[in-house]
């Protein structure tokens, strides 16, 4: 299967996950800026899950650019992760109509470490697919963000039983992590 047709079922259901996070945003009945202020944890919720639906986006772009061709595990592999992102408008909504209380928070979590797990499956079928002596295998390296970024996530889920503000923050930090496009790919 041409690698082009994976890249624009994959373009296709981003969309469509962020058309359905949008969706979830509902305007206030009154017309006032204080009828804004109790929707601030929607709406955070929001900001940081498009966030990462961008930041998968993105890398997932830039990986695929440097893929020579794709396997029917690549393409499960593939459906794995846009299986967990497609939870990514359940757990963003969830998280902020409750206020960021413990359990949503947590199941968020649980969905940003799927993600990541996703992720690194869907890297480590294309290093199989392409050979460990191969240049995609090469760009990849050692992964350190990766495995940083999964210790964080799973260290976030357990933290938000302690804390959900520590487990918001390390969302963030996550994030910021890799807001800057994946450099091994775009060399």
């Amino acid at each position: 299967m041409p690698k082009g047709r994976l890249e624009a079922f994959s373009d296709g259901v981003i969309a469509i996950i962020i058309t359905i996070m949008v969706l979830e945003l509902k305007v206030p009945h009154d017309t006032g800026f204080e009828a804004l202020a109790p929707l601030w944890p929607v709406f955070l919720s929001y900001i940081l899950s498009f966030a990462y639906i961008g930041i998968y986006w993105n890398n997932h772009h830039h990986m695929l650019h440097r893929v020579k061709h794709v396997t029917g595990g690549v393409l499960w592999a593939n459906l794995h992760l846009l299986f967990w992102l497609s939870l990514t408008p359940f757990t963003t909504a969830w998280m902020g109509e409750n206020h960021f209380a413990t359990i949503p928070v947590a199941v968020y979590g649980v969905g940003l470490l799927m993600n990541a797990i996703a992720y690194s499956i869907l890297v480590r079928v294309l290093i199989a697919s392409h050979g460990p002596d191969s240049d995609f295998a090469a760009r990849i390296g050692g992964d350190i963000k990766g495995y940083i970024s999964l210790a964080m996530y799973a260290s976030a889920v357990g933290l938000a039983f302690v804390s959900t503000a520590i487990s918001l923050g390390l969302f963030f930090a996550v994030a910021l992590i890799w807001f800057i496009p994946d450099r091994r790919f775009e060399r």
